[in-house]
């Protein structure tokens, strides 16, 4: 975990690493950031936690997964971007819904968009590339 000017960051090597270190390292953002209010916090959490899972679960393709967390806050918005050394992704976040009540999986990348202002995927090079923004409240 590290802290620059701005911004924070969290590499993960999954496994060992879970979300469980996602939690943790935002547990010290929030500490660290007491301006961003209890409503982004949550937002950020469930958003942030799910693009990990969905990167653990999908992204490893049965070896491990390398990934890096970058968070900025800024005074209007606060952006996360998430990296990973994983499969490419065939997915368009735009076009993602919710599926029926029954589904057992499926909902992550709905609700991301549910609770962040933008939410980008792009593959470079033999990286996935996560981008989520929340304006502030």
């Amino acid at each position: 975990m590290s802290t620059a000017v701005g911004g924070h960051s969290l590499d993960l090597s999954c496994p060992p690493d879970d979300v469980t270190a996602v939690h943790t390292f935002l547990e010290h953002v929030w500490g660290t950031e007491p301006t961003v209010s209890a409503e982004d916090r949550m937002a950020l959490e469930l958003a942030l936690v799910e693009l990990a899972s969905n990167v653990i679960e999908h992204g490893a393709d049965g070896a491990g997964v390398s990934c890096t967390l970058r968070l900025d806050v800024g005074a209007d918005a606060v952006e996360a971007n998430l990296v990973d050394d994983g499969v490419p992704v065939p997915v368009d976040p735009s076009a993602a819904r919710l599926p029926d009540a029954l589904a057992e999986s499926g909902r992550g990348l709905a609700l991301v968009q549910m609770v962040v202002d933008d939410l980008h995927y792009e593959r470079v090079g033999d990286h996935n590339r996560w981008t989520v923004r929340r304006g502030r409240h």
